[in-house]
């Protein structure tokens, strides 16, 4: 099937067919109407390679590192429902945690051609991406790191640590600790959330004279390293009232970490997440968690992104989103309180 059928059935040039592909300025609803018609009923699907050699693929990647944590799920829900009345398809690269790995998968869909890159906080050095999107339209999601060559998404993380410690020190508690990703030095990223994450923490901790009890525990945010971190902190002789992890995923961990020492949640020690997935809710669980709008980053992120594509722009942007605290059971006062 070829474009002169999709001509031949609408009735129409091909020129007309092409326009309506390319969404050209000009064209009336009753032919784009007229046109996807003949396309839906003939079957026709435009050869991406093709497309791509008169210049756009429609075709958009996202990198993220795994499938496993909960908060990608919102992320690129945000990201369909942005797309999903457009001619753009999302093809997503699960590249690992890897700088390597991740730098191989950019690469891989700069070769395809790919419109445009959503990299969901890359641990690829920050030259890399630099260069990528000195190229290709690129919005980055999560580094704080300004840049005159790719829009970014971000999430304010240190008002969101800021948030959680207020909370757990207005029910009673001092020695809350901190779980986050250790981070990478050589990708050469100067904020990326871990760190702005850490900086809030640290900071809330000294403003309410809390200093000399901070603890900052590196994990991998997943369900492993949260489990690994939960064991080393609540087994020691110097064990904290309260944990916040950066990701809810890792919350899951510490949850099964504190059941294996016996140890009870909220009662023997609160714990909260980052993220606020649809796990948080569930019943058995109840995890009081960081909200920062998922859906509406990569929604953002998205529409950002076709801005750069189409043309319409060609400033980098940075969107800000405000984190909020959704308090459930799994934060109470101290034991002795």
């Amino acid at each position: 099937m070829t474009i002169t059928d999709v001509a031949r059935h609408a009735g129409v040039s091909t020129a007309a067919v092409s326009k309506v592909m390319r969404n050209a300025y000009g064209v009336s609803p009753a032919m784009q109407e007229r046109v996807r018609t003949a396309m839906e009923e003939l079957g026709y699907r435009p050869h991406a390679a093709a497309r791509g050699m008169r210049g756009r693929t429609y075709t958009i990647g996202v990198l993220l590192d795994n499938v496993r944590n909960a908060f990608f799920a919102d992320i690129l829900d945000g990201i369909r429902d942005a797309l999903k009345e457009s001619e753009y398809t999302v093809l997503i690269g699960a590249a690992g945690f890897g700088a390597d790995e991740q730098s191989r998968t950019i690469r891989s869909m700069v070769d395809r051609q790919m419109d445009g890159l959503i990299l969901i906080a890359p641990g690829t050095p920050r030259a890399e991406v630099l260069a990528t999107a000195a190229a290709t339209p690129t919005v980055v999601i999560g580094h704080h790191d300004t840049s005159d060559v790719h829009d970014s998404v971000v999430d304010a993380d240190d008002l969101g640590a800021g948030l959680v410690v207020d909370h757990l020190v207005s029910l009673g508690h001092q020695d809350i600790a901190l779980v986050s990703a250790a981070g990478s030095k050589t990708g050469r990223w100067q904020r990326p959330p871990e760190i702005a994450l850490a900086d809030g923490y640290l900071q809330a901790m000294d403003r309410h004279g809390l200093g000399h009890h901070a603890c900052v525990h590196h994990a991998a945010y997943s369900d492993d390293g949260g489990h690994a971190a939960g064991l080393a902190l609540l087994s020691g002789a110097q064990r904290p009232t309260a944990i916040l992890t950066g990701a809810d995923v890792a919350a899951l961990g510490v949850y099964r970490a504190a059941d294996d020492l016996g140890l009870s949640v909220p009662d023997d020690v609160s714990l909260v997440g980052y993220n606020n997935t649809a796990i948080a809710s569930l019943a058995p669980v109840q995890l009081t968690s960081v909200d920062q709008a998922g859906h509406d980053m990569g929604a953002t992120a998205a529409r950002m992104l076709i801005e750069r594509v189409e043309g319409r722009r060609d400033r980098a942007m940075r969107t800000t989103m405000t984190p909020r605290l959704v308090v459930r059971r799994s934060t109470a006062a101290p034991q002795g309180s």
